[in-house]
């Protein structure tokens, strides 16, 4: 997109929409545990939809224009990294394992949430501080799985218990979204909740702009992607869809300590990233790549080797196979606290996934010949 381009464009995104993104990126949904933040995400699209429905593991869809034969997915997840209390000393120190791809290097002096049938316990990810750690018991202060650990000011194991805490509480981070330089979202979990933000204002663009598909569209919010795509592999199975379109996150590899030629060449404020992967259907990534060059929406390329890692390969391998693409938001710092996504870059994966949609015909024939 030329300069003169961008600064034509209008903005999508309104004073609503924005709201719902910080109230809906700062509601914890760790994995397995996702149904208030998508009982938040399905009272935000209602008013653009037709219908929806909920699964067993608490996957959130909704339907515009149901009853028709050839049925269409875009779909983000609703799930975010979290830990588990795993072991509660009779000091009262709480020692934890991942919910998903959860990184120690990031836990010690975090802020928590212990999640209890009762509410929210406060803790901290504790950690000797830097006057102790010296010659070699350095080595051994390396925040890892096996030494990090929550302090919730106890006193011992009974009066830990006693605050509603157990073995299997998950537990989440408190940090909160924040606009940087007005530019950046900056904040834990847009991995891959704002995905479904994406999603959700494409349903409201559909809406607004009073566009009749010749599909029915399912807007999925799918659940336990960060512990092996299994929310989206038994969604797939449920609506059997002709077309998937996922949305999910990418490394923005221009940071310091990034590998551009290991990780790839993409930059946030680029565009969206399209990858090239077996599991990626050629002619519907072409569409989506003929889409985006006619409405000069900018798009950077990456490929992977085996799988993308990301609900594509569900739905890609599901029901004897569906034709699926994957478009990528450039992120920074993923799975940490402070994970950023340029402004333009979300706007930019709303387009795209929305005027592909409408390039998408009734028995849309996506064979190789």
């Amino acid at each position: 997109m030329s300069k003169s381009t961008a600064g034509k464009r209008k903005a999508i995104l309104n004073k609503k929409s924005e709201t719902f993104l910080k109230d809906y990126l700062n509601n914890a949904s760790p994995t397995g545990f996702e149904a208030p933040g998508q009982k938040m995400w399905l009272e935000y699209i209602k008013p653009y939809i037709d219908e929806w429905h909920l699964d067993n593991y608490g996957t959130a869809y909704g339907i515009i224009n149901p009853g028709k034969d050839y049925k269409v997915v875009i779909e983000g997840h609703a799930d975010e990294i979290s830990w588990f209390v795993h072991y509660i000393s009779n000091d009262g120190f709480i020692s934890v394992v991942r919910n998903g791809g959860s990184d120690h290097l990031i836990a010690p002096s975090k802020r928590v949430n212990i999640h209890t049938k009762n509410g929210f316990v406060k803790g901290v990810f504790g950690w000797p501080a830097i006057h102790v750690r010296k010659g070699a018991d350095a080595t051994k202060m390396t925040p890892n799985i096996d030494n990090i650990f929550i302090d919730v000011g106890a006193k011992d194991k009974a009066e830990v218990e006693a605050m509603g805490i157990h073995v299997g509480c998950v537990i989440t981070y408190e940090d909160e979204m924040m606009v940087l330089n007005d530019r950046y979202y900056v904040g834990r979990a847009l991995d891959n909740r704002i995905g479904g933000f994406c999603i959700a204002e494409v349903a409201r663009l559909l809406k607004k702009n009073k566009k009749d598909l010749p599909y029915t569209l399912y807007i999925v919010n799918a659940v336990q992607e960060e512990v092996g795509l299994r929310g989206a592999e038994m969604i797939a199975e449920t609506i059997k869809p002709d077309v998937a379109i996922v949305t999910d996150v990418t490394h923005d590899t221009h940071t310091p300590l990034m590998n551009k030629k290991k990780q790839g060449d993409v930059k946030a404020g680029n565009g969206p990233s399209v990858t090239y992967a077996p599991a990626v259907h050629n002619n519907l990534l072409q569409l989506i790549i003929d889409t985006a060059e006619k409405h000069d929406i900018s798009i950077q390329r990456e490929a992977s080797s085996r799988r993308t890692g990301t609900d594509t390969d569900a739905f890609a391998y599901s029901n004897g196979g569906v034709p699926s693409a994957l478009i990528s938001l450039p992120l920074r710092y993923m799975h940490t606290t402070v994970e950023m996504a340029h402004k333009t870059d979300v706007e930019d994966v709303i387009r795209l996934i929305y005027e592909t949609l409408l390039n998408i015909e009734n028995g849309h024939n996506f064979k190789y010949f």
